[in-house]
């Protein structure tokens, strides 16, 4: 049948997955470090995707495409469903998702180069694994950073993560959209206040954009920064 659909222009994407994470029905897919309509039976052409891609990737076409099936898409949804609640459990049984808070001597400090003090104050700190409720989220100085800035920065510990609660995340990888947890985090704790430390690659938009959104839908008037880190480890802003 002729009906209105997606189409990706693939040299326009940027591979930050947030289409993909705001098809509801799950037509989209990341593939290969691209967007891809990967069911076409699951678009319902109604294109919550567009205003998601900050690429412009993504119109309406009208061409020859199976019909929309919504029993299947609800069939997938529930599947998805019980996938999620059994990774939940999973990771409640986890030794490695057990809450810890840790307690470091901010007096001291590196005796040699070889040997830095760590500075992270809880765990876990994965977004994903975190709980939006957690007493070392109470009166946090929380810094939201992406997986990269650890690696391409070297001195994150003493220059952003001292003295803060850091949860880290990479919305490419995880292809997810951290915009409700981290509304939840801010909302539901007494956060003093937020830190974003991003990488300057397009894709490390989406944990910018998450967090922002999360502190205007929490409704609080928190200080807030964004730090961009270049890939060969300087301070952009």
């Amino acid at each position: 049948m002729i009906r209105k659909i997606i189409h990706i222009d693939e040299e326009k994407c940027n591979g930050c997955g947030l289409c993909a994470n705001a098809c509801h029905e799950g037509a989209i897919d990341m593939v290969d470090g691209k967007a891809r309509l990967v069911r076409e039976d699951f678009c319902d052409g109604l294109g919550d995707c567009l205003p998601a891609c900050p690429a412009g990737a993504i119109t309406f076409e009208e061409r020859e495409a199976p019909e929309y099936d919504e029993k299947a898409v609800q069939e997938a949804k529930e599947k998805k469903a019980m996938k999620e609640i059994k990774n939940h459990l999973h990771e409640e049984r986890c030794p490695g998702s057990r809450m810890a808070r840790f307690k470091h001597n901010e007096e001291e400090k590196p005796v040699a180069v070889n040997k830095p003090v760590p500075r992270l104050g809880q765990w876990p700190c994965q977004i994903k694994l975190v709980p939006a409720k957690a007493p070392f989220f109470g009166g946090a100085k929380l810094l939201i950073a992406a997986d990269c800035t650890a690696y391409a920065y070297a001195n994150l510990h003493e220059d952003f993560m001292k003295e803060k609660i850091t949860i880290i995340g990479c919305p490419k990888l995880d292809a997810v959209d951290y915009s409700e947890k981290l509304t939840a985090i801010i909302r539901d704790n007494d956060i003093e206040s937020v830190t974003i430390v991003r990488m300057e690659v397009p894709c490390c938009g989406g944990l910018q954009r998450a967090a922002e959104s999360a502190l205007k839908a929490s409704g609080k008037f928190i200080p807030w920064q964004v730090v961009t880190i270049s890939r060969d480890g300087r301070i952009l802003d």
